[in-house]
């Protein structure tokens, strides 16, 4: 199965990465590998994981308050969000729809 990230996923993760790589040196690396582990397992098993809309299911990471937000799209999953689990969860709410 493909997989595409969309731009305002990417930038979430990108913005991510910088915050904790500022907390501390390295640890923006670990959680790419976290967010890059839960990917291959939305890969592996896409109906895995729970289902938070008609369309979306949400991967938590393992190790860091993140969830990855995917839905599928014809023959791809699609990243629709990188979801800070602190967060408002409504932030998200059109994107899950």
């Amino acid at each position: 199965m493909k997989l595409r990230v969309s731009s305002v996923a990417e930038g979430e993760i990108t913005a991510a990465l910088r915050y904790y790589e500022q907390q501390s040196p390295g640890l923006g690396a670990e959680l790419l590998l976290e967010y890059e582990s839960a990917v291959r397992r939305v890969v592996t098993h896409p109906e895995a994981w729970r289902r938070i809309g008609p369309n979306s299911r949400r991967c938590l990471l393992r190790r860091f308050p993140y969830g990855v937000v995917y839905g599928r799209e014809g023959d791809e999953l699609v990243v629709t969000a990188f979801m800070a689990l602190r967060r408002d969860p409504d932030r998200w709410n059109d994107r899950i729809r």
